[in-house]
């Protein structure tokens, strides 16, 4: 009898172990920074968990199943996360976001949005312009290319689970289905912003409410970076663009940062200006994401970048990040 009492508490002490949690487990460890937490933020749920000392986190939660935001302020990057995950997670600050890895269950489907998301960045696909100021025939070529690649990234991941291998089909085909429907009319918008063809015009407020144009700024190159303070990717180029700032100290050129951020929102780009230190001309549009400048070029996605001429002429429409070596190889190539 005690040895079926014994066999029964087995039995179940092991049907215990195999019923999946309803939460996730997410713990690790963060170096070379001086964090005292993180916000995990998904749809419908926010939560903050502290940071010890040494580093380390550990908590759990009760989530809706998909992706999350994790944010310590001014940067953050993005995990999919399923209730059921045990999942370990560690960074170095020093070389954020490359630095980030995984352990645990949870980990493959992780590791594969971390390249999916460098995959993005490397592509530059927040640039749709790049693919609809191609003519068509190239702009074929390379939207089949694109797709290929997506499926080959997405193909040679294994144990990816069922759902997420859905998901990321359904995400591509979509992103493949954009470009293809609105290549015509947008191909069109474009053709009138040429090199050489004069910039449209902008008279912005800076920061302390007065007015620049860029007919003030005739005589001098300028590089244009349209952003936003709620865009990750804008963010990730502050750091590179304060340096070239500050390279260029003195040049003939003019760097320019104008914000699309809505106007409600004026305190919480005042307040970046200051707390990040930014250069150069701080710049916010009147109307956002239709403003006269942003819809003259056709803007989509940011961060945005533009290079025009000591003349106010376009020299390139979508020119290299700050963080690209070859911006500076052609700023070096100009009569600065």
């Amino acid at each position: 009898m005690k040895r079926l009492i014994i066999f029964a508490v087995a039995i179940s002490l092991l049907a215990c172990e195999k019923e999946p949690k309803d939460y996730v487990s997410l713990e690790g460890k963060v170096s070379n920074g001086k964090l005292d937490s993180l916000t995990v933020k998904g749809r419908n749920f926010s939560k903050t968990m502290k940071i010890s000392e040494d580093g380390s986190f550990k908590d759990t939660m009760r989530i809706t199943d998909g992706f999350h935001a994790i944010s310590n302020g001014s940067r953050e990057f993005y995990l999919y996360l399923k209730n059921g995950y045990e999942l370990e997670v560690t960074m170095d600050m020093e070389r954020f976001p490359e630095s980030i890895s995984f352990e645990g269950k949870g980990a493959i489907t992780n590791e594969y949005l971390k390249r999916k998301i460098q995959f993005i960045k490397d592509e530059d696909l927040a640039n749709y312009n790049k693919y609809f100021e191609l003519e068509k025939d190239e702009f074929d070529v390379s939207i089949a290319l694109l797709q290929s690649k997506m499926d080959a990234l997405l193909n040679e991941t294994k144990g990816l689970e069922p759902e997420v291998i859905r998901m990321e089909k359904d995400a591509n085909d979509r992103m493949i289905i954009f470009f293809q429907d609105n290549y015509e009319i947008e191909h069109k918008a474009l053709a009138g912003l040429k090199t050489g063809d004069p910039s449209p015009g902008f008279s912005y407020p800076d920061q302390n409410g007065k007015n620049v144009s860029l007919e003030d700024l005739k005589g001098k190159f300028v590089y244009i970076d349209v952003w936003a303070t709620w865009c990750g990717p804008c963010m990730k180029e502050i750091p590179f663009l304060k340096e070239m700032d500050e390279e260029y100290k003195g040049k003939n050129i003019a760097f320019v940062s104008l914000s699309i951020d809505k106007m409600e929102n004026k305190d919480k780009w005042l307040k970046m200006i200051e707390d990040e230190d930014l250069r150069g001309i701080q710049l916010l549009a009147d109307n956002d994401w239709n403003s006269d400048f942003v819809t003259s070029y056709n803007i989509r996605g940011i961060p945005r970048f533009i290079l025009l001429d000591d003349q106010g002429n376009i020299l390139d429409s979508n020119a290299p990040r700050p963080s690209d070596p070859n911006l500076k190889d052609i700023l070096d190539g100009l009569s600065l």
